[in-house]
């Protein structure tokens, strides 16, 4: 175990750091935004195209891995929605729980840190969630949250529009582009290269950064927008669904379908229950924030799964070894 937490301590460490820094306002909350656009459109997009370019396309397009893990992923959101509707949970707030306990932080924290632990070869289905979550996951959730609005049209707009996001997400055309260049054995030359792999080297400690800076910042937000104080069963049953039911979901489900003679290959499915054991994604807060749903309650779930992570996902590595 002390292995582990070695390897795991600077990624978690880094996230500290950008909390600490956005908290104590050693780093302007309007200096957030300017580092969360270099991330998301430059060194992240950047890091997947060098991973997607550098695995095999198969590992890509493997459809027994893509249905357990979507399949798990709709059980979790589906759950979630069912427990969290209640008189002071409308759809709204209810699908945005449900997308930080299903869409872990795979992007920004897990791509570099699984590799870490694992290897290059963990890339592949990393990235592989990454594409589920993003563009089925995340549509899904914003479209049930229209659904408390009094237009009928309110779900299929938010869909569209959702989706129209995903197909302008630098992430995806990295991910698509990365796969296209490891089919067709292609590669940018040299002096091209070397600038992606420098945005690519900077992804890591930038990104991680950036996400204990967006929770202050979303933490901030949610403060001024509250008055009377959250009951803990409102944020803590999400928490414990993102880090102990949803890895162990797709650990029962992958298994079950390695025993039905799916070809699913364990090392995969390794990786993907580690991949369901990382926190909530932190941009979650983001997109709760511009839909209107409950900030307080996002930035709560988001905080408690990174901070708890340290010690849940290290020991899920320990168990899967």
């Amino acid at each position: 175990m002390l292995d582990i937490l070695l390897v795991t301590f600077p990624f978690f460490a880094l996230v500290l750091c950008g909390y600490v820094a956005a908290r104590l306002r050693m780093l302007p909350l309007e200096a957030i935004s300017g580092l969360n656009s270099f991330v998301l459109y430059f060194a992240l997009p950047c890091m997947l195209f060098r991973f997607g370019a550098g695995t095999p396309v198969g590992q890509l397009l493997d459809a027994a891995a893509s249905g357990v893990y979507l399949l798990c992923a709709l059980i979790v959101v589906a759950a979630v929605v069912w427990a969290s509707l209640n008189p002071r949970i409308r759809w709204n707030d209810a699908a945005f729980g449900a997308l930080v306990g299903a869409f872990p932080n795979t992007g920004f924290m897990g791509v570099p840190l699984l590799v870490a632990l694992l290897g290059a070869r963990a890339a592949g289905p990393a990235i592989l969630t990454i594409t589920i979550d993003l563009v089925i996951t995340t549509s899904l959730c914003i479209g049930l949250s229209r659904l408390d609005s009094a237009d009928e049209h309110g779900a299929a707009e938010a869909t569209r529009k959702a989706l129209k996001g995903m197909a302008l997400n630098p992430m995806a055309w990295a991910i698509v582009l990365g796969g296209l260049a490891s089919a067709l054995q292609l590669q940018p030359v040299k002096p091209l290269m070397q600038t992606l792999g420098m945005l690519a080297d900077a992804a890591a400690p930038v990104a991680l950064f950036t996400i204990g800076a967006v929770m202050a910042r979303s933490q901030y937000v949610a403060a001024l927008q509250e008055h009377d104080p959250m009951p803990w069963r409102d944020y803590l049953p999400v928490v414990l669904v993102k880090l102990v039911v949803h890895p162990l979901l797709v650990l029962g489900v992958g298994s079950a379908a390695i025993a039905m003679g799916l070809p699913l290959d364990r090392f995969t499915l390794k990786v993907m229950v580690l991949v369901a054991a990382l926190p909530s994604a932190s941009n979650a807060s983001v997109l709760a924030e511009r839909f209107g749903a409950d900030t307080g309650r996002i930035a709560r779930i988001i905080l408690l799964t990174t901070a708890l992570a340290f010690l849940t996902f290290s020991a899920a590595v320990d168990l899967l070894r």
